[in-house]
């Protein structure tokens, strides 16, 4: 495929950022700026999937609206018809190769969530490790603009598999907690996660960024670990993590 020099200069960018070693929400955001330079993109967010929850979680977003974020949370990707399609695609794919633009724009999915912001064309990106859907990426541009095309798709081939090596990088830690002793059965794979950061010294605005999610929701990670422990204290949660790895 054919690359100028703008294209050029910024996958080189891209691919530098991938290998900083930044946390997986970090990777995703910033990777989102990049990508949305290199493809001329208006919009851009980026979810990953919780198989244990079967939704989309971890949402980091540019120029999106969060309150229309927070309708997609709680409603949209559960009655939308393109994602699921795009997600199983394992490549590069645009939205029009799953569903036909005119039949989208029929949808409530386009007219009450997408349009609302502006979103219009969409290519998407899902990053697996086997079967394990461990984080994507949506580039979206608005109405009036022209749509994705085939070389889109073969500049989101180059960087996909050096995305998904920054992601499981951070995926791999996270799942590292899960092989912990019989004394941490009692918790989800995330509270382990949360645990195990607090084993390594990091405050909760720490570990609401390294897992890209809100502070009150690693505090309540932090209560449910307490009650499941039978603890009442971090330092006395820290203790016995040590103790029993």
């Amino acid at each position: 495929m054919y690359l100028n020099a703008r294209e050029t200069r910024l996958l080189s960018k891209a691919f530098g950022l991938l290998a900083e070693g930044l946390s997986a929400a970090d990777v995703r955001e910033q990777l989102g700026y990049c990508l949305m330079e290199i493809l001329q993109a208006d919009f851009f967010a980026s979810f990953v999937w919780d198989d244990s929850e079967a939704k989309f979680t971890e949402g980091v977003s540019i120029n999106m609206d969060p309150t229309n974020l927070g309708a997609y949370d709680a409603y949209y990707q559960f009655h939308d018809p393109i994602t699921f399609h795009l997600q199983r695609c394992r490549v590069p794919t645009l939205v029009t190769q799953v569903m036909p633009q005119r039949e989208l724009m029929q949808t409530e999915f386009y007219n009450d969530f997408l349009a609302r912001d502006g979103l219009h064309w969409g290519v998407n990106v899902y990053s697996y490790v086997d079967s394990r859907n461990i984080g994507d990426l949506r580039i979206w541009r608005r109405r009036g603009r022209a749509n994705f095309d085939r070389h889109t798709l073969d500049l989101l081939s180059l960087i996909e598999p050096a995305f998904t090596k920054a992601l499981r990088h951070n995926s791999d830690a996270i799942a590292s907690v899960q092989q912990d002793s019989t004394y941490l059965s009692s918790l989800s794979a995330r509270e382990r996660a949360v645990a195990q950061l607090v084993t390594q010294g990091l405050t909760d605005k720490e570990i609401a960024i390294r897992l890209a999610v809100e502070l009150s929701t690693v505090r309540t990670y932090l209560k449910r670990i307490f009650a499941k422990l039978g603890l009442n204290r971090r330092s006395g949660m820290a203790a016995a993590l040590v103790k029993n790895h």
